[in-house]
């Protein structure tokens, strides 16, 4: 079952801060993928679900 990547930042017990610390980006471009205004690339898509202890299969990316 897929979940939006805010619920599985969420359900990693992670904030945006905390999460685009890790991910070494900023918290404006996680916010922009958690609501849907940017894409992540595959490399970032990866990064942030080993993050978040799943699969890219795993996430939903949504595109406006």
């Amino acid at each position: 079952m897929a979940i939006t990547m805010k619920a599985a930042r969420i359900n990693a017990n992670l904030t945006q801060e905390q999460a685009a610390k890790a991910l070494e980006i900023t918290k404006g471009t996680l916010a922009s993928y958690e609501m849907g205004k940017t894409i992540p690339k595959i490399d970032m898509a990866k990064k942030i679900a080993r993050l978040y202890g799943l699969t890219v299969d795993d996430i939903i990316f949504f595109e406006n």
